[in-house]
């Protein structure tokens, strides 16, 4: 069994090997399990590095100690897409993204959550206006965002509006649906200010240009590659996970292969039940 162990060791994981198996023979540096709805989550330095990383830069073990904490204070899986680690170059500080979902997971398990509007705020026929939704005539003109969170133990909701000047990076996404985009930074920043335990969450839209790398399979290949792990364990389904990752890409075959390209923006849906 020595002989075995030694063996294991002589041939540490390369770069490239994006394996469970790999990934788990690097160690439990940093292991720090917590439960999320029922469900087991275990994050360590090095499935973080590896899958839940976004970004040409090295993140550092003091940067993941502060994202696997923001994610368990904040009861957030990482492997549901609710937050990843970017880090755009070695001279930018890594900062972890959240997505809106994950805002409203947190809202509906506090007891004193009573649900929010969202709406864009425009100016139409001369007059600046507040609809809810996103949705707009081709005539307005789109000038913000605005949200209202209710909570039980307030007399009044708490009102976020922010200004589409300010956010608007000109990017497809924006170009393409100005108004969801506004509405869904004044919803992240509502939903902060009502409930201050979600401080240090921000969405990919409220951050620099640079951050907005999202996975684009909404979940797939985290889930999948979860199913695969525990089939190979031979688990039986609701056992507590150990590890979870989604699936990684292959590098090219050589240098002079065409660069990967930046995942796009992800959009998650919009799972408000008022409208």
């Amino acid at each position: 069994m020595a002989d075995q162990k030694q063996t294991a060791a002589a041939v540490p994981a390369t770069q490239s090997d994006t394996s469970i198996v790999a990934i788990l023979s690097q160690g439990d540096k940093g292991k720090i399990t917590y439960n999320v709805n029922g469900q087991d989550v275990s994050l360590s330095y090095a499935i973080v590095r590896q899958f839940l990383t976004r970004g040409n830069g090295k993140v550092s073990d003091p940067e993941i100690v502060n994202f696997i904490s923001l994610c368990k204070f904040n009861l957030l899986n990482p492997f549901l897409n609710d937050a990843y680690l970017v880090k755009y170059d070695d001279k930018t500080p890594a900062q972890m993204i959240t997505s809106k979902e994950a805002f409203m997971k947190r809202g509906e398990n506090n007891e004193n959550y009573a649900g929010f509007q969202a709406g864009v705020i425009i100016m139409r026929n001369n007059q600046v206006e507040e609809p809810e939704g996103s949705f707009m005539l081709p005539t307005d003109q789109l000038l913000g965002g605005w949200c209202k969170v209710y909570r039980k133990d307030r007399q009044v909701p708490v009102v976020s509006r922010v200004s589409f000047a300010e956010f608007n990076k000109g990017q497809s996404t924006w170009k393409a649906m100005p108004a969801t985009m506004i509405r869904k930074v004044a919803i992240a920043n509502a939903f902060r200010e009502a409930f201050p335990n979600m401080a240090g969450m921000y969405t990919a839209d409220e951050v620099q240009p640079e951050y907005q790398e999202q996975p684009d399979d909404n979940g797939a290949g985290a889930a999948a590659a979860v199913e695969n792990a525990m089939t190979e364990q031979k688990q039986k389904p609701g056992a507590p996970m150990t590890f979870a990752a989604p699936a990684a890409k292959e590098a090219p075959a050589s240098p002079a292969a065409a660069p990967a390209a930046a995942a796009p923006a992800g959009e998650g849906g919009d799972h408000n039940p008022g409208f």
